[in-house]
């Protein structure tokens, strides 16, 4: 039973000297510290790329919030024009635009002419 407090011990004091190592930064300058800095690198280099990227995310939820107010303004101008032009292509406002020019209508109905083709 003493040899597994002791071995408790051993492993809890292992892991506190491991932790005041890291604190103090023991593992940057100890010899194996190569591997070490090339991890430190390559966290630091996905760190960039995260921060990269949620950058351009941001854009994008941005470009797209101000294309869809452009949008829908450029849809609300659509039915203006589309009314405005439903406006102008009812009858009684081409007679009013055209009596101003001395025009009127016809008082004789439009007739209709057919052309018969004869088969030889």
């Amino acid at each position: 039973m003493s040899i597994h407090k002791l071995t408790y011990s051993h492993i809890r004091k292992k892991m506190k000297d491991g932790f005041y190592n890291i604190i103090k930064g023991k593992f940057l300058v100890s010899d194996d510290a190569l591997k070490n800095w090339r991890f430190i690198i390559f966290l630091s280099l996905l760190a960039l790329i995260m921060i990269g990227s949620s950058h351009s995310a941001d854009k994008k939820v941005h470009k797209i919030s101000r294309l869809n107010a452009e949008v829908k303004e450029l849809k609300s101008e659509y039915v203006d024009v589309r009314m405005l032009l439903m406006q102008a292509r009812m009858e009684s406002k081409i007679i009013a635009a055209m009596e101003s020019r001395g025009l009127q209508p016809s008082a004789t109905p439009p007739k209709r002419i057919m052309i018969i083709e004869k088969k030889d």
